[in-house]
């Protein structure tokens, strides 16, 4: 499928037990709901694909990774069940990476802001670039990365977590984001990168299938109960959303 200017693209192959998956968005690869629903949906089917055993998540272009969530629609939220709505788009994606039979690993060439930190986190394996900074900016327009924050704790811990949320203006840079865990490894370039990424994958996809779900289980032993948990916090960004502080702060980005 072509991009598409409002609702992003999403292509699938799959080769040699390798499921890529490639999502795309010309604002900075940000996510509307549209593309949350339909990237949730193809990592839930291709979960039971016996034809895959890895699945690897990249976006398009040679720039951002991912902007987070979409701007203009985050504008757009008019009430609580419009704005839980959207920021549970976030926690089922989430969900749907964590409980996927396969291992997922993520390619990440840039920079990455907000909700496309928790993608991140959400993969099991992440490699990327220098280039692949981080920040969480949801505090310094009146919400928070609520729905994203427990898959971040997951990943690199609480004290990791606060001096990105908290400081949500700042970037951390990508040797940053794999001293604390995020990144397993951090390239100089892409070429370099997607040299390793191939034979990363296709190590992977040699692997017992069983061993690899199992594997993938024990890493995200204990998270269960954020089928529950992420959706609750949606419903508290969902509410922010729609403060005075927030909507000034929207405004004034806008302009």
């Amino acid at each position: 499928m072509g991009t598409d200017r409002i609702n992003g693209s999403l292509y699938t192959t799959i080769e040699n037990k390798i499921a890529t998956l490639e999502f795309g968005h010309p604002a900075s690869n940000s996510f509307p709901s549209v593309l949350l629903e339909r990237l949730t949906d193809k990592i839930k089917l291709l979960s039971n694909n016996p034809e895959v055993s890895v699945i690897l998540l990249k976006s398009e272009g040679d720039k951002t990774f991912c902007a987070g969530a979409s701007f203009d629609q985050l504008i757009a939220i008019t009430n609580k069940e419009e704005g839980k709505e959207f920021f549970s788009g976030f926690a089922k994606l989430i969900n749907a990476m964590r409980s996927c039979n396969k291992i997922i690993v993520g390619r990440i060439q840039g920079k990455a802001v907000g909700g496309g930190v928790g993608l991140i986190a959400a993969c099991d394996y992440a490699l990327a670039t220098e280039s692949a900074s981080i920040k969480l900016s949801e505090l310094s327009i009146g919400i928070g990365p609520f729905v994203i924050a427990p898959a971040i704790k997951h990943k690199i811990g609480v004290s990791s977590l606060a001096s990105l949320s908290l400081d949500p203006t700042q970037w951390k840079n990508a040797y940053w984001a794999m001293e604390k865990g995020l990144y397993a490894r951090v390239f100089e370039n892409q070429k370099d990168l997607d040299k390793e990424i191939d034979i990363l994958t296709s190590k992977l996809a040699s692997y017992n299938p069983l061993a690899l779900t199992a594997m993938k289980k024990t890493l995200w032993e204990g998270t269960d109960h954020w089928d529950t948990l992420l959706l609750q916090q949606a419903e508290i960004s969902g509410e922010l959303v729609l403060s005075d502080f927030t909507k000034k702060a929207l405004e004034r980005f806008k302009k």
